[in-house]
């Protein structure tokens, strides 16, 4: 049970899956970025808006979820 993990094929699919579920991640918060009537990264960072950073987190592990769910299943 323990090799069947270090197979290439193992690792290329792991990796593939890894990159692609970045990539649908990037692409989330890029639309909402884009939806969002402020730039986020100047509010965030400039502004220091912790309630917007809070909501920003919250976004990214609801995504983060959904990408992990949708690979999985």
């Amino acid at each position: 049970m323990g090799f069947e993990l270090l197979k290439p094929g193992s690792i290329i699919a792991s990796l593939v899956f890894a990159l692609l579920g970045v990539a649908v991640f990037w692409l989330c918060f890029v639309i909402v970025d884009k939806i969002t009537p402020y730039n986020l990264s100047n509010e965030i960072v400039e502004k220091q808006n912790v309630a917007l950073a809070l909501v920003v987190a919250a976004m990214s592990l609801g995504i983060s979820i959904i990408v992990a769910a949708a690979i999985h299943g």
